[in-house]
């Protein structure tokens, strides 16, 4: 129980900030993506 104990506290960490990092770029990387889908509408007009 101890090593289980350990392991999360030394790997959970890095875990949540993980998580934390990817949620916030995902919302940038939505942007992106929508500025690069209005790119060839932008050149058409």
């Amino acid at each position: 129980m101890e090593q289980w104990i350990q392991l999360v506290s030394e790997v959970g960490f890095p875990i949540m900030i993980t998580l934390y990092l990817l949620h916030r770029i995902e919302s940038k990387l939505d942007t992106l993506n929508a500025s690069i889908q209005m790119l060839p509408k932008q050149w058409n007009k």
